[in-house]
């Protein structure tokens, strides 16, 4: 399980601090799939990586039960100056998982060729997603943290890594975040609206829908 107790996140502005979330408590059980619609500029994308532990909470804590992804896609974490087989390494050695399983199954998936042993910062940003994507299927995690922002390359590409997440690994949990109503309805079997700094659940995908049109 993955507890959220109370977050808040303040941000400090040029225009003075601005709190991007507000108080929120929110439980993911083990297999749930968590879906939370909002607009641009909700606190979606601050709402996944503070769960990820990239970014801690202004207050309040996370409760991390399970093993949690980081955002997918996101190559923040990455080492420039490391090449892609390097940076697998390293995360392999902080996750104590098997570098020697995982390897082939980056330079199969990830389709870097040559690359994957070049440094990171020679990499286009479609080449460090798919790495960053590759490494977040090769470790295993408990629950995977899925941003809006997921794009992965083109759709022969997505459409693999879509089979590898949602079906492969249809037995895991997932919070995704999305403005994308549709997206959240197809993956997701618990649905949450963020507005205002807080968050709503839903028993049903519409409701959600017509609580989230309503505050556009």
């Amino acid at each position: 399980m993955i507890a959220l107790h109370r977050i808040s996140k303040t941000y400090l502005t040029r225009q003075g601090p601005r709190q991007v979330l507000k108080d929120i408590s929110l439980t993911i059980s083990r297999g749930e799939r968590v879906g939370i619609v909002g607009g641009n500029g909700a606190g979606k994308s601050t709402l996944i990586r503070l769960i990820g532990g990239v970014e801690p909470p202004t207050s309040g804590y996370v409760e991390r039960g399970m093993t949690v992804s980081w955002p997918l896609a996101f190559s923040g974490g990455l080492q420039g100056s490391l090449t892609g087989l390097d940076n697998l390494r390293f995360l392999c050695r902080i996750y104590d998982a098997d570098v020697d399983r995982a390897i082939p199954f980056v330079e199969d998936f990830a389709e870097l060729g040559r690359y994957l042993r070049e440094p990171v910062k020679n990499y286009s940003t479609g080449m460090r997603a798919r790495l960053a994507f590759a490494l977040s299927m090769a470790i295993e995690f408990d629950c995977y943290l899925i941003d809006e922002t997921f794009s992965v390359g083109d759709e022969r590409f997505k459409k693999k890594a879509g089979v590898e997440l949602f079906e492969k690994r249809g037995d895991r949990a997932m919070l995704m975040v999305s403005h994308m109503p549709q997206h959240i309805k197809k993956h997701c079997n618990t649905f949450c609206v963020l507005d205002g700094g807080r968050i709503k659940q839903f028993d049903h995908a519409d409701d959600a829908y017509k609580h989230y049109t309503a505050t556009l």
